[in-house]
């Protein structure tokens, strides 16, 4: 068989298997969205949902999902920021920094069942948190600061060396260098990796069942006490996200509507995560273009 031969075949077999991945995964996405996208309205998104009667909605799920996404972020951005910086910057290259980097790389395979059970173990019952978004959110930033080091820190090696030292060549101290010239050459890096992993966050079920709860407190609206139980702004409350409230609905729903509930949850969601996606590919082309000036 002649090279050229050769190449065509693994040519085309690389593209069937890429095909085939793309029209299995835009048929599941189709399916989803198909059999919810009818099912969703303003009152849907809004309106508590129903335990006996029909017409239930997703209302505090989704704000669950929404408050809990909040909370993570702003714990775990700057925590995989100062990482990151100290990973590529300050870190020395020895048996030490190679074991942390080690950690952070099985660290970022541990199944979210794994992080969850720990989340219960310590989190919820050693650290007396209770089911609460703030335990949900601590064990978030477990999930997913791994993957923010490491996006940190590829986006600060990825500056160029030319740029890094003419900063300091200036006279510019090693931390206003990482600052003004490095972070923002690798804030599109940073950025577009920060939106996937709160897409991840958005997303997640398994660690929340044992941190934050399958159930949540009848939420008023009108208290914004973050110190209330029923206030939607109490970070100490039991808290069932939209994820949880789909497994929740397709395992024990007994409304008699709960297959249309959990379509229309399951294209929101689906929704919601695809447009983390698509925002982060954006915000990146955006930010690249913004600073390097390359159309």
């Amino acid at each position: 068989m002649s090279a050229k031969t050769a190449n065509k075949i693994a040519t085309s077999v690389i593209v069937a298997v890429s095909g085939l991945i793309v029209l299995v995964l835009a048929g599941l996405l189709g399916y989803i969205l198909v059999r919810g996208l009818g099912h969703i309205s303003f009152d849907f998104l809004t309106s508590a949902p129903e335990t006996i009667r029909r017409g239930g909605g997703i209302g505090p799920q989704l704000f669950n999902s929404v408050f809990l996404l909040f909370l993570t972020m702003i714990i775990t951005i700057p925590l995989g920021l100062g990482a990151g910086i100290y990973m590529s910057e300050y870190a020395p290259a020895n048996k030490v920094t190679n074991g942390i980097r080690l950690i952070v790389e099985v660290l970022s395979s541990v199944p979210s069942i794994i992080v969850g059970l720990f989340g219960l173990l310590v989190l919820v019952n050693l650290f007396g948190f209770g089911f609460s978004l703030f335990a949900g959110a601590l064990a978030l930033t477990v999930f997913n600061l791994p993957l923010m080091v490491r996006i940190t820190e590829q986006g600060l090696r990825s500056v160029p060396r030319e740029q890094k030292e003419a900063s300091l060549a200036l006279g510019l101290s090693k931390w206003k260098t990482i600052t003004s010239v490095m972070l923002p050459i690798a804030m599109p890096v940073i950025l577009t990796g920060t939106i996937l992993a709160a897409g991840r966050v958005f997303g997640e079920a398994a660690a929340l069942l044992f941190t934050a709860g399958m159930s949540s407190p009848r939420l008023d609206f009108s208290d914004w006490n973050p110190f209330s139980p029923f206030s939607p702004l109490n970070p100490f409350r039991p808290a069932e996200t939209l994820a949880v409230h789909i497994w929740k609905i397709n395992s024990e729903g007994l409304a008699p509507d709960a297959k249309e509930i959990a379509a229309g949850a399951s294209a929101v969601l689906v929704i919601t995560v695809l447009a983390f996606n698509f925002a982060a590919r954006w915000l990146g082309r955006y930010l690249y273009r913004r600073f390097t000036a390359i159309k």
